[in-house]
């Protein structure tokens, strides 16, 4: 730590610790020891009268002055917020100072204004006399813990449901140009070479309550001996936004049908559903997590509905992903493992919504009207509407159904779910469809559906989700009967020359034949939690077929554990897909072990106070059915004072003539961005791949880089405070303006942004440190925060040449907080500027207030606290 940080720190806490000695000393004053009969002697502080403020104030009550002061707002005591509150003194000039609170921010408390005509009347930004006009009603400050509690009668409150936020605070944001970026690449070389590269774009303009959304993806693969190939996708644009009455959501464009009754399938037209967003968690009723297993240092590509949404590069072994960004609410995804040799695993992992319960009385909608929409040339583009309805009936039942219609194509559903209580919930529904082909055949068939969830708390089991579903032989969904033909596939992947390979049938994902249509279909995902010690999970699902006796299959089992710190996790995958010949089976094992706990000498080695790094002994093994394995050692860990900085690098060796392998990455997690660097190799090959991704954020107040977006987010506007880091957002900090982007804000819910005061600069103060944002959906919320660049300064007050009485107020000019004066007039003061007012004030009369205006050199400017005399007129 260098010498000029040291006196900074230094200061800081002399300047705090004369601050509290002032407020101490006032309390302890006026504490209630010290009262005797409603009267305190000045003589305890000085044994001159004439230097101790008027008392009067302190006698009775809380004892303080008028002003604004920043405390934490409780509301029947539960805790609202912290802000910066005036309070004033009575009209009469009697009692204690009152909170001002103006009839907007009752109304926003949950105050019912329509009981209480008087307040009503009000101009919104007069102070409400709380325990004159609402009976019943009392306000009661904690001056030493700065804690304002009101308590108001149930009677004057709104009725609503626990955790509700009113629509009036629900913010849509400002009007701002937002766009997410992920690009990665990889540059190989040895036996043969290549390049691929991937790029996503997101793009949103947000403009009131209305979100302009635009998705597209390109690849680009080539080698230095077999060409290239490049491919753009627009994958989507629609136009969205909150209807609020509705309780939903209006999208305009291309989008995805909700998977609560039909199979979800994309669309070009106009879509209104509800949002279960909209309602607080007390009144509220999925992306998928991805496991697999590599054999090498694989890519794993991702893509749903025909489109990429997600690609990355993994280690050999086991390996999870959870942090999947779905283009819809549901539909299977499909998954692709290419291995450094080149061969390819797929397999889709299927998930749908658990039973469809609702509350009673609760109407969950959805009504869709358009084209069809997929990325695939062998589907039309079909003229298709579609209504969706689910309904909360009393005694824990809920009904649903819903219809499709198409010119070749029409289905009606109806359902019911049913609370069981302590066994769980149920539902199931029956499908009845009739369709067209492309060879113009006609057919009818039904499909029957069960649906069961059910946690077991005292047993730690959890039944995420037991599906099953029957179709009869003339059962096919709208999707089927957009095919132009009865048969065909789609090649995920390319060959060295960039041509299709229709020889390898471990490429096909999206292979499909009519004629085998789908005839059952079973999903399982459970979970058990094994004591404190571990847990374990199945995952599973297949798929059958009529007039073939192959199916595809996925089995997934795994169990966490950890002993005495050091973690370990055993795992087996199998799938076979219809159409390969053979069947992928997997084992894997993996330990981590905590070198940095274990070399720790026990104390915080991170720099003013902030979490220590971490460091990991990792090993991996992953062996196939055909006795392949692949294994390797390394060390994992995190850099920089804010962990923000991962590492890893393995040392591996595979059997079967493979010989070593190895790799090494980097991933920086910054706030104007991620950024990730990779080396890997192995026998005869060598690969370097990389990436960039974030987000771009322009608006009224310039340009701002981000972290990646989510889609709803919070701008931090603190013009001044430059690089302060942002709790709980790892490597969020202000740019050099006081600006930054704070990605995935939960929508219809407070948000609570907090700037860490720690990282201000010397020079630099704000007057609110956490900000509560309500965001609606998609939407881009400022976070405000005034920061005040100025002197620290230790002010002696001086009126009539002797020091201003020990406990007077002092108030400024640039609107600065409020402070009190100790002892030998002196006063603490943050964010002051060179020149100013300062009003003093130590009683009601006219010679106990006084103006003190002050003009600094600029040199003061370069002190890391100024001291200074004033004389107050």
């Amino acid at each position: 730590m260098s010498k000029d940080t040291q006196l900074t720190l230094l200061t800081r806490a002399i300047c705090h610790a004369l601050r509290w000695r002032h407020m101490m000393l006032l309390t302890l004053a006026l504490s209630p020891a010290t009262r005797a009969a409603g009267y305190f002697n000045p003589a305890f502080l000085s044994d001159d009268p004439s230097a101790v403020a008027s008392l009067k104030r302190f006698e009775k009550g809380s004892g303080h002055g008028p002003g604004k002061y920043r405390v934490d707002l409780y509301l029947n005591e539960n805790f609202i917020s912290t802000e910066d509150i005036e309070f004033k003194a009575p009209a009469e000039k009697k009692g204690d100072v009152i909170p001002c609170l103006t009839r907007v921010r009752l109304d926003a408390l949950g105050v019912e204004m329509k009981a209480f005509p008087d307040i009503a009347a009000l101009s919104p930004d007069d102070c409400v006399p709380l325990t004159t006009m609402i009976p019943g009603a009392r306000t009661d400050f904690d001056f030493e813990q700065q804690q304002l509690k009101i308590s108001l009668p149930q009677a004057a409150m709104k009725q609503s449901a626990r955790g509700y936020i009113p629509p009036e605070q629900w913010d849509d944001g400002i009007t701002a140009l937002l766009l997410n970026y992920d690009f990665t690449g990889s540059n190989s070389w040895g036996d043969s070479v290549s390049n691929n590269y991937y790029l996503n774009l997101q793009s949103t303009l947000n403009v009131g309550p209305w979100r302009l959304h635009d998705y597209s993806s390109g690849t680009y693969s080539g080698g230095q001996d077999s060409g290239s190939a490049s491919r753009w996708d627009h994958v989507s644009t629609y136009l969205q936004r909150s209807i609020i009455p509705l309780k939903g959501e209006l999208t305009v464009g291309d989008s995805y049908t909700p998977s609560d009754v039909f199979d979800s399938v994309g669309f070009r037209g106009v879509q209104l559903a509800s949002d279960d967003n909209m309602l607080p968690d007390s009144l509220r009723g999925f992306a998928p997590t991805v496991r697999g297993i590599a054999k090498s240092n694989a890519k794993v590509t991702i893509k749903q509905n025909g489109y990429v949404i997600y690609q990355t590069y993994v280690s050999p072994g086991a390996f999870e992903i959870n942090d999947l960004y779905p283009t819809s609410s549901s539909g299977d995804m499909d998954v692709d493992i290419a291995e450094t040799d080149g061969t390819h695993t797929t397999f889709s992992v299927p998930y749908s919504a658990v039973p469809l319960l609702q509350r009673e009385g609760r109407i969950k909608y959805a009504f869709t009207g358009g084209q069809y929409h997929t990325n695939t040339d062998n589907q039309d583009d079909e003229n298709f509407a579609q209504g969706t309805i689910i309904w909360g009936l009393p005694y824990g039942l809920t009904a649903y159904g819903g219809v499709q219609h198409a010119d070749n194509y029409q289905a009606e559903n109806l359902g019911l779910g049913l609370n069981l209580g302590d066994y769980g919930a149920f539902s199931t529904d029956l499908t009845q469809a009739n369709s067209t082909l492309a060879d113009d055949s006609k057919h009818t068939g039904q499909s029957l559906r069960f649906l069961y969830a059910k946690s077991l708390s005292a047993t730690g089991t959890n039944f995420q989700l037991l599906g099953y579903r029957y179709s009869t032989q003339g059962y096919y969904t709208l999707s089927d009967t957009t095919y132009t033909r009865m048969s065909g596939h789609h090649v995920d992947t390319l060959d060295e020359s960039g041509n299709d390979n229709e020889d390898d049938p471990a490429n096909w994902t999206d292979y499909y034949d009519l004629y085998y249509n789908k005839r059952g279909k079973i999903q399982v995902n459970i979970s058990q939690q094994v004591g404190s010690v571990g847990s374990v999970y199945v995952t599973g699902s297949q798929q059958s077929y009529w007039n073939t006796s192959e199916t595809d299959s996925l089995f997934q089992v795994g169990y966490s554990g950890n002993l005495h710190d050091v973690s370990y996790n055993l795992s087996f995958s199998y799938n076979k897909a219809q159409g390969q010949p053979d069947s992928d089976q997997q084992f894997a094992l993996s330990i981590s072990l905590p070198l940095g706990k274990w070399l720790s000498t026990g104390g915080d080695n991170s720099e003013m106070g902030n979490s220590p790094n971490n460091a990991y002994a990792t090993y991996n093994n992953s062996t196939d059915s055909h006795g392949k394995m692949t294994q390797a050692a390394g060390v994992s860990g995190t850099l920089l004072r804010d962990n923000n900085l991962s590492y890893t690098v393995q040392q591996g060796y595979a059997n079967k003539g493979d010989g070593a392998n190895g790799n090494a990455s980097l991933d920086y997690q910054g706030g104007l961005g991620n950024s990730n660097i990779g080396y890997n190799y192995s026998s005869g090959y060598q690969q370097v791949n990389y990436g960039l991704s974030g987000g771009i954020v322009a608006h009224a107040n310039g340009i701002t880089l981000s972290q990646p977006l989510g889609s709803t987010n919070v701008l931090i506007k603190a013009p001044g405070a430059a690089g302060v880091d942002i709790e709980n957002s790892t490597g969020v900090k202000t740019d050099w303006r006081g600006y930054a982007v704070v990605p995935y804000a939960t929508t219809y819910r407070q948000n609570r942004i907090a700037l860490n005061t720690d990282t201000l600069g010397d020079k630099t103060d704000i007057d609110n440190a956490v900000v509560d944002v309500v965001p609606s959906e998609g939407a881009l919320v400022v976070a405000d925060f005034k920061a005040h660049t100025g002197l620290r300064a230790l002010v002696t007050l001086m009126y009539r040449n002797k020091p201003v009485p020990f406990g007077a107020t002092v108030s400024r000019s640039d609107g600065g907080t409020s402070t009190i004066v100790g002892d030998e007039g002196q006063a603490y003061l943050m964010g002051l500027q060179l020149m100013g007012e300062l009003t003093v004030q130590w009683g009601d009369e006219s010679d106990q207030q006084c103006k003190a205006k002050y003009q600094l050199a600029d040199s003061e400017m370069n002190k890391p606290i100024s001291l200074f005399k004033v004389e107050c007129q």
